[in-house]
């Protein structure tokens, strides 16, 4: 039994790295029971007491240890020992680093979407082989790209690490931006899609080096493999935060009008504008040709206003009551019927309207309708002479 007397005074006391130091007491009973961790970089004291625990037999107190409630979280995702084991500046650059990866992650599911769409999926006249084809020569780029940045700037990755991380970050953020671009000029496509591909693997090389470099400079107590792999854990849960909010995302992005629909409203069209009717949202989405006047505006905005007319219960000019009754029976997909017959009644209604404004006083040749300086070009198909 321990003497009454010793009971408040420590047999000894440990301290680890940055943390509080700990002391040993005797208990009551005759076994050692040990104070709790403190970490001076959570500002935590050790005033975390447990019960002793004996060592099988009796022999003895084992040392029993009771964590914050943070030293499980830093244990997962930081080298043992932080932060005395690695540089004053791991924790600055670290977070700077999850703040880009949590980007490039959103940045990379915008891409892989637009890449995938490029290709050909959702589409049912994209052929298989071609796809595939199209995906074996951007790899192949890929890798021959790979192979030659590895021989020509192998050896200097190391004495310009800075440099070439912040190389390797803005070739990435151009890779994936020439994937996001790509669809939009389908003839390009397959050129744009190994560019980018090409930079993406000069990225995973200088990145993949410089990063060595630096986890050397960070890892002070020679635990490299543990600041490697703590930061493969922190690149890890960023990536997997991006890919929830990615879900989220994306729907809304795939709401917007494809390069499909573009297409579809584009081809053997020979209107000075180009409608798209949303249906389900209750949206009508306009684009303007470079040759659009103030006629060509007033008419755009007239068209919409029919649209939105014919889901309503109002009257209708002789020619649209059958339009609003396909609207109401038909599904969204006819949604390409409707706006094509609405073009063909305009043809007819709008001069009238137009001439029956000017009659009245009202000067057409300006307009307050909030339009802005975007406009487009498109090409017309022979093949198609109708929307």
């Amino acid at each position: 039994m321990a003497d009454a007397t010793n009971l408040n005074r420590p047999l000894c006391c440990e301290q680890f790295g940055s943390g509080a130091a700990r002391g040993c007491f005797a208990a009551a009973d005759g076994s050692l029971q040990w104070e709790a961790w403190g970490w001076r970089w959570w500002d935590f004291s050790g005033a975390f007491t447990v019960k002793p625990q004996r060592l099988a037999g009796g022999a003895g107190g084992a040392l029993g240890t009771a964590s914050p409630p943070l030293s499980s979280l830093i244990a997962v995702f930081l080298p043992q020992g932080f932060p005395d084991s690695v540089s004053p500046d791991y924790l600055p650059y670290q977070l700077w680093d999850s703040v880009q990866a949590f980007a490039s992650s959103l940045s990379g599911s915008l891409a892989t979407h637009a890449v995938l769409l490029g290709i050909g999926v959702g589409n049912a006249k994209a052929s298989v082989s071609a796809a595939t084809a199209t995906w074996l020569v951007k790899d192949s780029t890929g890798m021959l790209g790979r192979i030659i940045f590895a021989w020509w700037k192998g050896s200097k990755l190391d004495c310009n690490a800075k440099q070439w991380r912040l190389f390797a970050d803005i070739l990435n953020d151009v890779a994936m931006f020439l994937e996001i671009m790509a669809p939009i000029y389908p003839i390009f496509f397959t050129i744009t899609i190994c560019t980018s591909n090409l930079a993406k693997c000069i990225v995973s090389v200088a990145g993949g080096a410089t990063r060595a470099a630096l986890t050397m400079h960070q890892a002070r107590r020679n635990n490299m493999a543990d600041v490697s792999a703590k930061d493969s854990s922190q690149e890890t849960l960023v990536n997997l935060a991006g890919l929830l909010v990615s879900l989220l995302m994306l729907p809304l992005v795939s709401d917007c009008p494809g390069v499909f629909d573009l297409q579809q409203l584009v081809e053997g069209h020979q209107e000075p504008y180009l409608l798209r009717w949303d249906l389900s949202q209750n949206q009508v989405q306009v684009v303007l040709s470079q040759m659009a006047g103030p006629e060509t505006i007033l008419r755009a905005a007239t068209h919409g206003l029919v649209l939105e007319a014919l889901q309503g219960d109002g009257p209708l000019p002789r020619g649209l009551e059958e339009l609003r009754n396909q609207v109401r029976a038909g599904p969204e997909k006819d949604n390409w019927v409707i706006v094509r017959d609405t073009h063909q009644v305009l043809d007819k209604l709008f001069p009238k309207f137009l001439k029956g404004l000017q009659d009245a006083g009202w000067k057409t040749e300006k307009h307050q309708l909030e339009v802005d300086e975007w406009r487009a070009t498109w090409l017309l198909s022979p093949e198609k002479k109708v929307l």
